[in-house]
Parts: structure tokens; C-alpha cells; sequence
């Protein structure tokens, strides 16, 4: 393959043909050749010379002092290569040959699509390992195991911001997508290493097959009589809520990115039909008229309402709240939150709501919570990563949630309430701490009691960080509540779709479509009273 194009890699790859290999299947028959000298071209038999040196551990030719064309040659055979890595060794024998992938890939990781051209592939779907198993040092096995059997479709240009977007064929458009899941096959290139991670230069483009189409809004069982839709909003920040005032402190940059986050965000969350909203990571600027709160309200239209919890939002930027339909469900006295313990001088303090469905007896109480990320800036002691696979800050998410239980047990208690629902992005994945916690405390996964999650198959999640799929975002119910429990799921709206088709993508797309209205699904959960 010859790179020396322009936006390439200033250089051609070089490999012995079939026929003069030293058959030593330890070592490499390939080199990358670095220089700007013209001679040679694919298919050419040349004689070269310079120094041999490890640039960001690839294999190159550098200082090149002699290019010399010697005739045609024949072709080597590209060599059919698997993943998993057989034996888990990963392919230095094969550095910058040309190579089959002999089975079909799946797209785990788009994050780098518009970026740098870059799809992560792997052999099928990688879960967080925590999602299914307990913390501790087998997870941190399998986290490393899936780390090393991934490979890298590139797109053979060392250009950032390439355009068009080089993948899928036919070019990025809201209409042609590649999400996560799909399957790509006969891949054939340039087995390349850059950047820590192994990759394949195609030598022409491969085929991509949709395995993971868009799916429809869940359908509301025949028997519910209340959805509730928790979604984490990816940061609605609205400026001065007059238009101005931006770029907002987080989220949209300008008055129309605004404009098409509100109207994608108010079309996944109507989609599904809902009667109570969840949110996180909206902006906590209060409750007038002009907050971000007040303007999604308005965007779902006239029979929604927002609860007013004007106490103790916290010093965060972001915060939780509640949206309802007012001609299906009346809210039950005052909202409160928690704002002691570990709510006292940081975090985002909880709501709790409690609500009656119209034409039921029964009332239920909402809470809805946002626990700390796992991100490590400023963790110290306990909160240091622990090596577990559960990530910074996992004792604070722990202590939290025991704390936010305490705080449940005492809240008055409503006529004929069912029981509670804990709902909302915990920055946990399904076996961590906090998710233990509440399960010692009598509380269902409603998505993991319909929907199962092993190693091999585990549909329903919320998120997608770094090329593997977890949880996040959890509708947790209590005992009494179980009972009236009919559904519940995820809708895979936006965590396998790629950021690029997001609100602040550079791909135009259509304001009414549900697809990246953010970086989490939605949880969608269905009561019959």
C-alpha cells in the first residue's frame, strides 16, 4: 500500500513476496517506509535502505538514503487473521502485512468516526465486565482480555476532521448511520500499528451489514396505566432562557445548537408516550419561567408540568428533576430532597415526588437520583480507583445510596402508597456497590427482571463508554411496588448511535429525528394500578 498521498502517512508499506519470507512465523515480512522520495509504486519490486527504528512502537524505515525500483513483482497473499487474537498474543508478527479478516467484525466504538476516521471493531458486542459480574480481579481480567482483541478499521490519512466522514460507504448522513452492533466483513489491508492500537488500512472499502437497526418506541403493555421515561439529558443548558447568554457553562454552544437539542430531546422523551419524565443533568438555574427546566416543559406541550423543588438543588451545575402529565397524574403534596450526609456540600441532592395516576387508589413516590461519575480528578483515599473494574469514586457512590435509602425510610408516608421508585443515572454498572446496596434493600433492576444480562447477550443497556456497552441509568423498584411492575426497558435511541450524528455533530440532521438526542437511552417503565 502506498500512503505518500496527500493527508497520508508520508510513506508505503514494504513486504518480501511469498516466495523469499526468512519462514519464520515469530517475526514480520513488512516494514513501513517512511519518506517523501516518489520512486515505487504498488506492485513494484524496489531495494531500499536507511534506519530501522520503533516510532510509537510501529516498526518503520526512517533516514532513507537509497529508493531504488527493481522490476515488477508478484503480490503477496494476504495472510487470514481472527479475533479473538488466537492465544491472546497479540499479531507483532504480522506488523504491516497485508491481511484478511476472515470473519465478520462488529462495531463496538465510534467515538473517533468524525474525528479521526476510526471505527473500533471486535469479534461481537464487549459488555463492562461489572455489568454481569461481581467486581475484583477477574473483571479487571476480562476488561484487559477485551482491551487487547480489538481492532481498528481505519481509513489510511493521518487528516483530523476527515470529509466527508469515511464511514459507512456512501457517506455519514442522519439517514446512513452505523451504529454499534452492525457487522462489517471482507476487510482486507494493511495490518497497521499507530496510536496503541492495532488497525487495518483497507485496501479497498469493506462491507458494512446493519445488525443492529433503529428500534421503534417500546410499546405500552395493554395493562399499564403509568409510563414513567428517565432519561439523562446530556447537559440542556439554555443560556439566558431568552436566546442568549451563549455558549452555555456546559452543552449547547450557540441559541440554534440550543434549538435542535430541545426539539431531539422533546421527541425521544414523547415518543414512548410517557406520564412522568426523569431527568439528569439538566441545568440548575431554578424554576422561573426562563429556567432550562420551565423551557423543555413548554416544549412537551400543554399538559406537562415540572415539580417545583425549590429547596437545596446543590451547588452542582446540573441537577435532577420531574416532569408529569397533569391530565393522567396528580402530584401528591410537596416535593423534597436530600441535602445532608453526603449531600450536605456537594453532589446533585436527589428529588422524591410522590404521585396518584388518575383513577387509582394507589399513589407511588418517585425519586430520582444522579451519583457522582467515576471520573478520578480530585478522588482521594477509598475514592481512588480500588482496581476492581468499578473505577474512582466508588465509595462515595456506595455511601450515597445507602444514604439516599436512609432518607426513603424516613419521608412520611403518602394514603395507599404502593411503594417507592428509585430512578435515574446512578454512574454505576449492574453488579457495583451501589446496585448491591439497593438490592440488599429489597429493591428490583425492573430492566434486568425482563430482560437477562450474561456475558454472551445483554440488549437493554443504557450507555456505551470506550467500545463497551453497560448501565448507567436504572428504574430500582421497592417490594410493594414490584407487584404492580409490567415492563420494563431501554431504548436504544442513542448510545449506539455515533456522536457525530449528535446535537453538536458536525452532521446536519433533521431536529424531529430521536436518534443521538444524547449519550444515554432512555429507561422506559410501565406500572398497572
Amino acid at each position: 500500500m502506498d500512503a505518500r498521498h496527500k493527508g497520508g502517512f508520508r510513506g508505503f508499506y514494504l513486504q518480501q513476496t511469498d516466495d523469499e519470507t526468512d519462514a519464520n512465523p515469530k517475526t514480520s515480512e513488512a516494514l513501513f517506509v517512511y519518506t517523501d522520495r516518489s520512486a515505487g509504486s504498488k506492485g513494484e519490486r524496489v531495494r531500499v535502505s536507511g534506519r530501522v527504528k520503533e516510532f510509537h512502537h510501529l516498526t518503520e524505515l526512517t533516514d532513507v538514503d537509497t529508493l531504488t525500483v527493481c522490476g515488477t513483482g508478484r503480490l503477496p497473499a494476504p495472510i487470514p487473521v481472527t479475533l479473538p487474537w488466537p492465544d491472546n498474543q497479540q499479531p507483532e508478527h504480522l506488523e504491516n502485512m497485508l491481511v484478511t479478516i476472515a470473519e465478520p467484525l462488529t462495531v463496538i466504538d465510534h467515538y473517533n468516526l468524525a474525528r479521526y476516521g476510526e471505527l473500533t471493531l471486535a469479534a461481537r458486542n464487549q459488555i463492562i465486565p461489572t455489568e454481569f459480574m461481581e467486581p475484583g480481579p477477574s473483571a479487571k481480567a476480562l476488561f484487559r482480555t477485551q482491551q487487547e482483541n480489538r481492532l481498528l478499521l481505519d481509513d489510511a490519512k493521518a487528516v483530523r476532521n476527515p470529509r466527508p466522514v469515511p464511514w459507512p460507504i456512501g457517506k455519514l448522513a442522519a439517514g446512513n448511520t452505523v451504529r454499534a452492533g452492525d457487522r462489517i466483513t471482507g476487510l482486507t489491508g494493511i495490518l497497521d500499528y499507530r496510536f496503541n492500537a492495532w488497525r487495518v488500512q483497507p485496501l479497498s472499502p469493506p462491507t458494512f451489514q446493519g445488525a443492529n437497526s433503529r428500534p421503534a418506541p417500546p410499546a405500552r403493555p395493554d395493562s399499564s396505566s403509568l409510563r414513567v421515561v428517565t432519561l439523562n439529558l446530556e447537559n440542556l443548558f439554555n443560556g439566558d432562557g431568552q436566546g442568549g447568554s451563549f455558549p452555555a457553562p456546559r452543552g449547547a454552544e450557540s441559541a440554534s445548537q440550543f434549538e435542535r437539542q430541545l426539539a431531539r430531546l422533546v421527541t425521544t422523551l414523547s415518543a414512548p408516550d410517557p406520564d412522568i419524565i426523569a431527568v439528569t443533568e439538566v441545568e440548575n438555574d431554578g424554576y422561573g419561567r426562563h429556567s432550562a427546566i420551565a423551557e423543555l416543559t413548554r416544549a412537551l406541550g400543554e399538559h406537562w408540568q415540572y415539580i417545583k423543588a425549590h429547596s437545596e438543588t446543590g451547588n452542582d451545575a446540573i441537577r435532577t428533576d420531574l416532569v408529569y402529565r397533569t391530565d393522567r397524574v396528580t402530584a401528591l403534596g410537596s416535593a423534597s430532597r436530600l441535602a445532608s450526609g453526603p449531600f450536605r456540600h456537594r453532589g446533585r441532592p436527589p428529588v422524591a415526588q410522590v404521585f396518584r395516576p388518575m383513577g387509582s387508589d394507589f399513589a407511588l413516590r418517585v425519586v430520582v437520583t444522579h451519583l457522582k461519575s467515576k471520573a478520578c480528578r480530585g478522588a482521594t483515599g477509598p475514592d481512588r480507583d480500588q482496581h476492581d473494574g468499578q473505577g474512582c469514586y466508588s465509595h462515595s457512590r456506595e455511601q450515597a445510596t445507602r444514604a439516599i435509602l436512609h432518607w426513603i425510610d424516613a419521608l412520611p408516608q403518602a394514603e395507599n402508597l404502593a411503594g417507592t421508585l428509585i430512578t435515574g443515572d446512578m454512574n454505576s454498572y449492574g453488579r457495583e456497590a451501589p446496585l448491591q446496596a439497593m438490592a440488599e434493600a429489597g429493591y428490583t433492576n425492573a430492566v434486568r427482571k425482563f430482560h437477562e444480562c450474561n456475558d454472551i447477550t445483554c440488549n437493554r443497556t443504557s450507555y456505551r463508554y470506550r467500545g463497551r456497552s453497560g448501565t448507567l441509568d436504572y428504574s430500582l423498584v421497592s417490594k410493594g411496588l414490584a407487584g404492580h411492575l409490567v415492563g420494563a426497558t431501554t431504548w436504544a435511541v442513542n448510545a449506539d448511535e455515533p456522536q457525530a450524528l449528535g446535537y453538536q455533530g458536525p452532521i446536519p440532521v433533521d431536529e424531529n429525528l430521536p436518534w443521538r438526542s444524547s449519550d444515554h437511552d432512555p429507561v422506559i417503565t410501565d406500572f398497572s394500578f
